[in-house]
C-alpha cells in the first residue's frame, strides 16, 4: 500500500498555530492535498490529548480513525534547552509512540519533568540523553527522530546551538537514534556529502502549524507498506519498503542561506568567508544558515549518492505556482484560490497534480504559464531566491527574475506562519 505520510505536525495549542486547528480541518486539507496518513502532533497536551481520544479510535495496529475513515498515528515534538560539553543547547525531537498505552505512560514521563498544559511543544532542562534513557526504559517501540536537524536555533546540527555529530549529542545512547528530519533548508543531497549521516534514515516532515495546503504536507515521505505502526517504524529503521522523501527545494527553507532578516542583507557561503561572518550592514554577526553549516562538516565532494540511499523529488506547493504564474506573491488572493480550487476536484489532490496528472490533462484546464511552472517544478528546475535568518525563499520567474517581497496576508486572513 502506497503510504504519503506527514507526522511533524501541531495542534492549535502550540505556540504560533492556527486557532482553527482541529482534526478534522486537518483531515480536510490532508485529503486536499494528497496525504493519507498524519501524525497526530502535540499528543502530550492535556486538551489535544482528550480531542484525539474523543474524535478517533484506536485499532489493534497503533492506528487512529477518524469517523470518516482517515488514518493518524500518535506523534509529538519537544523542545529540549540544556547544557552539554560546556554549551547551551536547543534541540527538538520528535516522539512517535506505537498506541494509547505507551503514550500514556510518555505523557506520565514527561509531567514529572515541566508543565505539558502550556504549550502543544514544551520545554524541557533535561538532555537528548536523558530523554532517549527515559523513552528506552518506557519502549523500545518508542521512535525519537532528530527535527529539522540543521535549523540554526534549535536543530541537531544548527549553527547556533548545535552539535558536529549525532554520537557527540547522543554519546552511546545514538544506538537508539535511527532516523533524522532534514528540515526544509535542506535535503538529503546535502546531507550526502556527510559520511557520517550514512547510517540514518532521512525522513521530511511539514512541521506544519497551520492546516493550509502550502503547509500541510509541503515535505512528506512515501512508503510501500502496511498500513500500521510496526511497519512504518520498520520501514523508518531500515529503509525497506521506503519510496521516497518529497521535498521544497532547500532554497525554499527559511534558513538556507545566511543573512539577516532585518537588514535585509543575505549571502552565500563564499560571501560570507570573505566578509568574514559580518553583516555589513549593522556589522553584527550574521545567522549562519543551512548551506554553509552543511558544507562546514561535510567530507565528500557534492553530488555523492550513498548505496542504500532513499529518493527524493523536490516540489514547490501549487498555491505559490499559480500566484507566480498570475504574476504575484499573494497566495493569500482570491485569484489564486480560485483557480486551486477549481483544480482539485478536477485532479482530486494536489499530489496528483504536482507529480501524477497527465500533461495532456493538466492542458485541458490549466493556462500554459502554469503548466510550464508545474513542468519545471516536477523537473525540480524552478529557480528560488534563497531563504535566509527567517525569511521564506521566493519562487521567481526565469522571465524577469521577480523579487518582490512576498505580501504578507491582512489581518482578517493571516495565518501564523512556523518558527
Amino acid at each position: 500500500m502506497k503510504i504519503i505520510t506527514d507526522f511533524q505536525i501541531h495542534s492549535r495549542y502550540a505556540r504560533a498555530t492556527s486557532k482553527d486547528i482541529t482534526l478534522q480541518n486537518l483531515e480536510k486539507w490532508a485529503r486536499v492535498k494528497g496525504i493519507n496518513l498524519l501524525g497526530t502532533g502535540d499528543f502530550q497536551h492535556p486538551k489535544w490529548f482528550d480531542e484525539i481520544n474523543e474524535n478517533l479510535e484506536e485499532d489493534e495496529n497503533g492506528i487512529l480513525w477518524s469517523k470518516t475513515k482517515f488514518p493518524f498515528f500518535w506523534q509529538t515534538e519537544i523542545s529540549l534547552m540544556y547544557t552539554q560539553d560546556g554549551k547551551g543547547r536547543r534541540i527538538h525531537h520528535l516522539i512517535l509512540s506505537p498506541n494509547k498505552d505507551v503514550a500514556r505512560q510518555i505523557i506520565e514521563a514527561l509531567s514529572k519533568k515541566g508543565r505539558l498544559d502550556y504549550d502543544g511543544r514544551p520545554i524541557f532542562g533535561f538532555s537528548s540523553i536523558e530523554l532517549v534513557e527515559m523513552m528506552m526504559a518506557i519502549s523500545k517501540d518508542i521512535e525519537i527522530i532528530p527535527a529539522h536537524v540543521w535549523t540554526p536555533y534549535f536543530g541537531l546540527f544548527g549553527s547556533i546551538t548545535g552539535f558536529d555529530s549525532v554520537e557527540e549529542c547522543f554519546k552511546e545512547k545514538s544506538k537508539y537514534i535511527h532516523a533524522i528530519e532534514t528540515g526544509m533548508s535542506s535535503d538529503p543531497a546535502m546531507n550526502w556529502i556527510i559520511s557520517s549521516l550514512d547510517k540514518y534514515t532521512l525522513v521530511s516532515n511539514s512541521d506544519a502549524h497551520s492546516f493550509w495546503p502550502w503547509r500541510l504536507g509541503r515535505e512528506a515521505n512515501v512508503f510501500d507498506i502496511d498500513l500500521n505502526y510496526k511497519s512504518i517504524i520498520k520501514a523508518i529503521r531500515t529503509k525497506k519498503g521506503f519510496i521516497e522523501t518529497i521535498e521544497t527545494d532547500p532554497n525554499y527553507g527559511k534558513y538556507h542561506f545566511d543573512g539577516h532578516r532585518n537588514c535585509n542583507f543575505s549571502c552565500g557561503p563564499e560571501e560570507t568567508k570573505k566578509l568574514n561572518g559580518i553583516c555589513p550592514v549593522c556589522k553584527r554577526k550574521l545567522t549562519i544558515g543551512v548551506l554553509n553549516r552543511v558544507r562546514s562538516l561535510a567530507d565528500r565532494e557534492e553530488g555523492h549518492i550513498p548505496k542504500d540511499n532513499v529518493p527524493f523529488r523536490k516540489l514547490i506547493p501549487l498555491s505559490e505556482l499559480i500566484a507566480t504564474s498570475l504574476g504575484t506573491n499573494q497566495i493569500y488572493s482570491n485569484k489564486v484560490w480560485t483557480i486551486y480550487n477549481k483544480l482539485i476536484p478536477a485532479f482530486e489532490n494536489e499530489i496528483n497534480i504536482l507529480i501524477y496528472s497527465n500533461i495532456e490533462d493538466l492542458k485541458k484546464i490549466v493556462d500554459e504559464k502554469l503548466l510550464r511552472l508545474i513542468a519545471k517544478n516536477r523537473e525540480g528546475n524552478l529557480t528560488i531566491k534563497p531563504g535566509f535568518d527567517g525569511e521564506y525563499g521566493k519562487l521567481v520567474l526565469d522571465s524577469d527574475k521577480q523579487e518582490e517581497k512576498q505580501q504578507k496576508p491582512s489581518k482578517k486572513q493571516r495565518i501564523l506562519t512556523d518558527f
